[in-house]
């Protein structure tokens, strides 16, 4: 298979869903930590080839209808991921009809999973970790803005920015000109918004917006003209504090729902609750997986020891998270030992 025919994709919302919707025994999903570089180097192609042999004993014990297709087109695609460019991690996807890979800006637990559905927790956490993000870039008379995501900046799709002063009536008025760009901006692509200023005008701008709600940090100064890489740099410790932000968010969002008996707090709960009531906010616990057996009617889960056993799901975790997601919910992420009595992953619920 040469490498153009494994579809690269980025890491977003669009391809989390799209993997998501992917169904059919096995998919194969590899995830692996990568030496940044041209190619893989030998000590990670060795453990890429050794997660596929992993996959292999396991479709090849199980002997699924779609399994010796599957195999052929894994065998390219590890083929294909020897020459091609890498980042911090590298996830392979795989199934009978397609092979897709995403690089990814976090580390990652190396793993083989295969399941009926692929295996995107790593997807999400990458999102979480690196979400995407506008920089308004602001001064008296002049107005850019850029749109971030992994690490990376770049002049936003817009067609309103830049913005210039030109005829405005008055520096007021010039400001409310950016909102409204921005605001348009924002209701098709919805982000958290940072601001670079220098004073007045940041303190003015903070003052009369009405598109900061989600206002993830501000960069005192004027940085019309400051090199993207030294842009990245403020942006990235902003970011860094935002997702702290959001992580206590979502632990006061359960405290609150607790006391409205609109929580279900443990895997088992939560698994019944996700596919019953109306998902609001999922918080996971980053270093829980739960493999484990679905009931007949998928509404039990039996924990076992062994995920490789047959029928067992690798991580019912990823399940859950699909499962709030595709039910319009979202997920936080959290540091190990955050969720209430030791439960590891709660769930509100809507009413």
């Amino acid at each position: 298979m040469p490498q153009s025919l494994v579809r690269p994709h980025p890491l977003d919302t669009a391809t989390v869903l799209q993997l998501q919707a992917s169904r059919g025994y096995p998919c194969i999903s590899l995830l692996l930590p990568t030496t940044p570089g041209q190619r893989l180097d030998v000590a990670d192609r060795a453990a890429l080839e050794g997660l596929a042999a992993q996959a292999r004993r396991r479709v090849r014990q199980e002997s699924p209808p779609a399994g010796e297709a599957a195999l052929a087109r894994l065998d390219d695609a590890v083929t294909a991921m020897l020459e091609r460019p890498v980042h911090s991690a590298l996830a392979l996807f795989v199934n009978a009809d397609s092979a897709e890979v995403v690089d990814l800006p976090v580390a990652v637990q190396p793993r083989c999973v295969v399941d009926p559905t692929y295996a995107t927790r790593d997807l999400v956490r990458g999102l979480h970790r690196t979400p995407r993000h506008v920089l308004l870039l602001l001064a008296a008379d002049e107005a850019r803005l850029l749109d971030g995501a992994l690490g990376k900046l770049g002049p936003a799709a817009s067609t309103k920015f830049p913005l210039t002063a030109d005829g405005a009536a008055s520096p007021n008025a010039f400001l409310r000109e950016v909102d409204r760009a921005l605001g348009a901006y924002l209701r098709v692509h919805p982000a958290p918004v940072l601001v670079a200023a220098a004073e007045p005008t940041l303190s003015a701008f903070r003052g009369m917006s009405a598109n900061l709600a989600r206002l993830a940090g501000t960069i005192p100064g004027n940085h019309l003209r400051t090199p993207l890489p030294d842009l990245a740099g403020h942006v990235r410790l902003l970011l860094e504090g935002y997702l702290l932000s959001r992580e206590a968010e979502a632990m006061e969002l359960l405290e609150a729902r607790r006391g409205q008996q609109r929580a279900a707090l443990g895997i088992d709960d939560c698994w019944r609750a996700s596919r019953w009531e109306r998902p609001e906010m999922l918080a996971v616990e980053e270093g829980f997986f739960y493999p484990a057996w679905v009931s007949d009617d998928g509404d039990e889960l039996t924990p076992t020891d062994d995920p490789a056993e047959l029928g067992a799901i690798d991580d019912v975790v990823d399940e859950l998270i699909e499962a709030v997601l595709t039910r319009g919910g979202w997920v936080a992420l959290v540091q190990d030992g955050i969720v209430p009595d030791g439960a590891r992953v709660a769930l509100t619920l809507r009413q």
